[in-house]
């Protein structure tokens, strides 16, 4: 790790650990060398300063003899704490008069309010943990449902960072003997395999393209799969919308154009996130407000990750089904599921008409007829873009790690393009070492200050 140990961390910082506002309990966390010291002197109880770590302790913290409250202190010594630094955790009454007076105490005593994210930069710092894992935890913090808690939590134990550690250890054997070659260059010697080297960047290069098809997948893990049920007036999306959410969040109506503003809510199906959004129905009108709606509609449609298809099964042809299709997703970017809806008024020639149409689930979304089979349909197209539910492979969920990806993928092409046209050993050199430098910016091995920042500000500040 490049990152040198700045003179903030003498300091002893201090913060409020848990969300503010009115509660049963709220933490309220030291770390840094004066951790241990600064609140044995306001704390009546067993003397801190000799006690052993990972011990609690009830005692009552006071300012100047006046008592502030009763408390239970968690005693962390370093290494053995998050930070790797000295840690108090207090645990008082969630008053928020009670943290202030807490916060204001320390302060004054000589503790510094924490930055945001500055307990796990400090950990990130000593070395607890890389920086891949540092990110983790603000995701496991953030996580909202099974997957994307399963995904951060493997990344927080690792595993993404040992990937890339292998990665990045199979190239610095031949980056070293490049480099060894031009201290060498007069004498016009190779230590480098130029066959093996080839061999080795195609394996690896398989592997960056793997983790970079993943991010699509961890996006959507991450942040949810934007699902737009679109279709004409009185196909049944608000009903449709109700059922999947089991609650009346859009306003259902007989009269075509009821919906004129997208209603968006969320619901987790088998761990994983969707966030459907409900759409003014299509069609051609004179209403100007109605039309502002339709537009949105489409606009939304652009931006969907998954479109539902919702038709009336009583009024609607298979071939009309299709041309609405193509005209809102003409290129096929978008996955789309047909949805027939009305199926327990429908004839059954207008059922048979569409139950062997692959893609196509039939409902009756007033009576939640056919739920069971949507949301499977729904699974099945995440499913098919490659989610592992066990967690074994690697999915990469940040943003900034899929771009140094993306410049490791293109300092690999380099490289590959110049052993295949003999470039000099300089130019090899050059790319193998971005390649590294790429894979070493995730990790944090290579990192600069403005980057541990943005990170870290992107914490809470208990955190």
């Amino acid at each position: 790790m490049s990152v040198s140990l700045p003179p903030a961390l003498a300091d002893t910082i201090v913060a409020l650990s848990t969300p503010p506002g009115a509660g049963a309990i709220a933490l309220v966390r030291l770390s840094g060398p004066e951790a241990i010291a600064l609140t044995d002197a306001v704390f009546a109880g067993k003397p801190l300063r000799e006690q052993a770590s990972h011990t609690l302790h009830y005692g009552t913290i006071r300012d100047e003899g006046r008592i502030l409250d009763e408390v239970v202190v968690s005693l962390f010594r370093g290494p053995n704490s998050y930070t790797r630094e000295d840690v108090v955790e207090i645990s008082c009454h969630g008053s928020d008069y009670i943290v202030q007076q807490l916060l204001t105490l320390f302060i004054r005593r000589g503790a510094r309010l924490a930055e945001a994210g500055e307990f796990t930069k400090r950990a990130f710092l000593h070395g607890a943990f890389d920086l891949a894992q540092a990110e983790a935890v603000a995701d496991l913090i953030a996580a909202d449902s099974a997957l994307s808690h399963q995904v951060a939590l493997q990344q927080m134990r690792g595993g993404f960072s040992q990937e890339l550690r292998d990665l990045r250890a199979q190239l610095v054997k031949f980056a070293a003997l490049l480099e060894l070659e031009l201290d060498f260059g007069e004498e016009d010697v190779e230590f480098a395999d130029r066959t093996g080297l080839t061999a080795l960047l195609q394996e690896i290069q398989v592997v960056v393209k793997r983790l970079l098809r993943s991010f699509e997948l961890g996006n959507v893990i991450k942040n949810g799969v934007t699902t737009v049920i679109a279709g004409k007036p009185n196909a049944g999306k608000s009903t449709l919308l109700n059922a999947l959410l089991n609650e009346e969040r859009a306003l259902v109506s007989a009269i075509p154009g009821t919906t004129r503003d997208l209603i968006e809510d969320e619901v987790s199906l088998d761990g994983i996130r969707f966030r459907f959004v409900d759409t003014a129905g299509l069609r051609d009108t004179e209403d100007v407000v109605e039309a502002m709606g339709v537009e949105r509609t489409r606009q939304r449609v652009r931006q969907a990750a998954l479109l539902i298809y919702l038709f009336d099964l009583t009024t609607t042809s298979a071939d009309q089904v299709t041309a609405e299709i193509e005209a809102l997703n003409p290129d096929g970017a978008i996955p789309v599921l047909a949805v027939g809806n009305k199926r327990d008024v429908a004839s059954d020639a207008e059922i048979d008409a569409f139950a062997a149409q692959p893609g196509t689930v039939l409902v009756a979304a007033a009576r939640g007829d056919g739920l069971d089979e949507l949301r499977e349909a729904l699974l099945g197209q995440v499913r098919g873009q490659g989610l592992d539910r066990t967690g074994a492979s690697t999915i990469v969920t940040n943003l900034r790690h899929a771009r140094s990806l993306e410049t490791t993928q293109a300092a690999l092409g380099e490289v590959l393009l110049g052993l295949g046209t003999g470039t000099g050993t300089e130019l090899l050199a050059a790319d193998l070492r971005q390649a590294l430098a790429s894979l070493g910016e995730i990790t944090g091995e290579i990192s600069s200050d403005d980057l541990l920042t943005s990170i870290f500000t992107q914490f809470c500040i208990g955190k």
